[in-house]
């Protein structure tokens, strides 16, 4: 069952690549010299993007479920992917490069909606001087 996990070219990951250069946006992907070896870069306007899964990040919502067999195996696992995680986003703001984070959780909402609300909210963020951004489903929402 694991094997068959990817690390890249998700779906929502892919879903984010096709609506990013739809807009005209140009990247580069899986970057190996940058910290956590970003979904995307974007050289242009110094940004990375993850594009993280919402069970292997452990993102607080209905996607992340700790399985009941082996919880403490999973626990730590996860446990170790968010240290991880939150030192190759300091190293990366560090070293001058803007960071946003996508969710899983986002990606799947604005597939459901079939809506580009998402999209418009990257767009907006990319073009702004904000070093820093997390979407997940709730900055997708209609209330936004």
């Amino acid at each position: 069952m694991m094997s068959g996990i990817q690390g890249q070219n998700t779906k929502p990951e892919i879903i984010i690549r096709q609506a990013l250069h739809a807009r005209g946006f140009r990247f580069r992907l899986h970057v190996k010299s940058l910290p956590g070896k970003p979904d995307l870069v974007l050289p242009k306007h110094k940004t990375v993007v993850f594009v993280h899964g919402c069970f292997w990040h452990g993102h607080a919502c209905r996607y992340y479920k700790i399985p009941k067999t082996r919880s403490d195996f999973w626990l730590e696992k996860i446990g170790k992917n968010q240290a991880r995680d939150r030192l190759q986003v300091t190293s990366l703001r560090d070293s001058g490069w803007r960071v946003l984070i996508i969710w899983e959780c986002a990606v799947r909402s604005i597939k459901r909606e079939r809506s580009s609300k998402l999209v418009d909210l990257i767009v907006e963020w990319l073009m702004s001087d904000n070093e820093f951004l997390q979407i997940d489903e709730n900055a997708c929402s209609s209330t936004h």
